[in-house]
Protein backbone atom coordinates (compact mmCIF):
# COMPACT_ATOMS: atom_id res chain seq x y z
CA UNK A 1 0.00 0.00 0.00
CA UNK A 2 2.77 2.17 1.08
CA UNK A 3 4.07 1.62 -2.66
CA UNK A 4 0.97 2.30 -4.64
CA UNK A 5 0.70 6.36 -3.35
CA UNK A 6 3.81 7.21 -4.73
CA UNK A 7 3.16 5.63 -7.69
CA UNK A 8 -0.35 7.27 -7.83
CA UNK A 9 0.83 11.00 -7.54
CA UNK A 10 3.31 10.37 -10.31
CA UNK A 11 0.22 9.10 -12.54
CA UNK A 12 -1.76 12.20 -11.84
CA UNK A 13 1.25 14.74 -11.92
CA UNK A 14 1.88 12.78 -15.56
CA UNK A 15 -1.75 12.63 -17.01
CA UNK A 16 -1.97 16.69 -16.03
CA UNK A 17 1.20 17.15 -18.82
CA UNK A 18 -1.05 15.80 -21.30
CA UNK A 19 -2.71 18.41 -23.38
CA UNK A 20 -6.09 18.06 -25.18
CA UNK A 21 -6.26 17.04 -28.56
CA UNK A 22 -6.52 19.92 -30.90
CA UNK A 23 -9.75 20.80 -32.53
CA UNK A 24 -8.85 20.72 -36.13
CA UNK A 25 -11.09 22.41 -38.83
CA UNK A 26 -12.37 19.74 -41.90
CA UNK A 27 -9.86 19.70 -44.59
CA UNK A 28 -11.04 21.69 -47.60
CA UNK A 29 -10.59 20.17 -50.91
CA UNK A 30 -8.00 21.92 -53.09
CA UNK A 31 -8.24 21.34 -56.71
CA UNK A 32 -5.73 19.41 -58.46
CA UNK A 33 -2.28 20.12 -59.23
CA UNK A 34 -2.13 20.39 -63.16
CA UNK A 35 1.66 18.98 -64.32
CA UNK A 36 3.06 20.20 -67.00
CA UNK A 37 5.53 17.65 -69.34
CA UNK A 38 8.97 18.66 -68.86
CA UNK A 39 9.50 22.37 -70.49
CA UNK A 40 11.99 23.46 -72.87
CA UNK A 41 14.40 25.43 -71.09
CA UNK A 42 14.58 29.32 -71.96
CA UNK A 43 17.42 29.79 -74.54
CA UNK A 44 20.09 31.93 -72.53
CA UNK A 45 20.65 35.39 -74.46
CA UNK A 46 24.01 36.18 -75.25
CA UNK A 47 26.07 38.75 -73.63
CA UNK A 48 27.04 41.70 -75.52
CA UNK A 49 30.65 41.66 -76.02
CA UNK A 50 32.70 43.57 -78.09
CA UNK A 51 35.06 40.77 -80.30
CA UNK A 52 32.45 38.26 -79.58
CA UNK A 53 29.64 39.07 -82.27
CA UNK A 54 31.35 37.19 -85.21
CA UNK A 55 30.48 34.23 -83.09
CA UNK A 56 27.53 34.67 -81.25
CA UNK A 57 24.82 33.60 -82.87
CA UNK A 58 26.40 31.42 -85.47
CA UNK A 59 25.24 28.18 -86.18
CA UNK A 60 27.47 25.18 -86.47
CA UNK A 61 28.12 25.26 -90.15
CA UNK A 62 29.09 29.04 -89.80
CA UNK A 63 31.49 28.35 -86.94
CA UNK A 64 32.98 25.45 -88.53
CA UNK A 65 33.60 27.49 -91.49
CA UNK A 66 35.48 30.04 -89.14
CA UNK A 67 37.68 27.32 -87.12
CA UNK A 68 37.67 24.21 -88.94
CA UNK A 69 36.34 20.98 -87.73
CA UNK A 70 36.01 20.69 -84.11
CA UNK A 71 38.17 18.54 -82.03
CA UNK A 72 34.76 17.53 -80.06
CA UNK A 73 31.31 17.82 -80.69
CA UNK A 74 29.04 17.01 -77.99
CA UNK A 75 25.39 16.67 -78.37
CA UNK A 76 23.46 17.33 -74.80
CA UNK A 77 20.13 17.43 -73.72
CA UNK A 78 19.25 21.01 -74.27
CA UNK A 79 22.04 22.06 -76.78
CA UNK A 80 25.43 21.15 -78.39
CA UNK A 81 29.11 21.95 -77.68
CA UNK A 82 32.11 22.32 -80.24
CA UNK A 83 35.24 22.71 -78.91
CA UNK A 84 38.19 24.24 -81.74
CA UNK A 85 41.92 23.61 -80.17
CA UNK A 86 44.77 25.15 -81.42
CA UNK A 87 48.43 25.92 -80.06
CA UNK A 88 47.48 29.23 -78.10
CA UNK A 89 44.30 27.73 -76.61
CA UNK A 90 41.25 25.75 -76.89
CA UNK A 91 37.83 27.49 -77.31
CA UNK A 92 34.36 25.70 -76.77
CA UNK A 93 31.42 27.49 -78.45
CA UNK A 94 27.83 26.55 -77.11
CA UNK A 95 25.14 25.93 -79.36
CA UNK A 96 21.57 26.17 -77.71
CA UNK A 97 17.97 26.51 -80.24
CA UNK A 98 16.76 30.25 -80.78
CA UNK A 99 13.64 28.67 -80.12
CA UNK A 100 11.88 24.80 -79.49
CA UNK A 101 13.05 23.54 -82.50
CA UNK A 102 14.98 25.57 -84.09
CA UNK A 103 18.23 25.81 -85.43
CA UNK A 104 21.14 25.73 -82.84
CA UNK A 105 23.51 29.29 -82.64
CA UNK A 106 26.45 30.00 -80.32
CA UNK A 107 25.12 31.60 -77.07
CA UNK A 108 28.59 31.32 -75.42
CA UNK A 109 31.68 30.87 -75.67
CA UNK A 110 34.91 29.89 -73.19
CA UNK A 111 38.63 30.01 -73.76
CA UNK A 112 42.00 28.36 -71.70
CA UNK A 113 45.15 26.94 -72.09
CA UNK A 114 46.07 23.53 -72.45
CA UNK A 115 46.41 23.74 -68.88
CA UNK A 116 43.31 25.05 -68.01
CA UNK A 117 44.12 28.67 -67.05
CA UNK A 118 41.38 31.41 -68.29
CA UNK A 119 42.73 33.07 -71.93
CA UNK A 120 40.61 36.34 -72.91
CA UNK A 121 37.70 34.84 -75.25
CA UNK A 122 38.40 37.68 -78.09
CA UNK A 123 42.17 36.90 -78.31
CA UNK A 124 41.68 32.90 -78.62
CA UNK A 125 38.99 33.33 -81.51
CA UNK A 126 41.29 36.02 -83.15
CA UNK A 127 44.20 33.49 -83.04
CA UNK A 128 42.16 30.56 -83.74
CA UNK A 129 40.79 32.18 -87.41
CA UNK A 130 44.78 33.26 -88.19
CA UNK A 131 45.81 29.67 -88.62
Amino acid sequence: MKNILPLTAVALLLAGCVSAPEARAPARQTAPIERKAASFPPRPTPAPIAGLEGVLGKDANAIKRLFGEPRLDVVEVYGRKLQFVGKPCILDAFLYPERKGGREVVTYVDARRSDGTAVDRVACIDALQRR
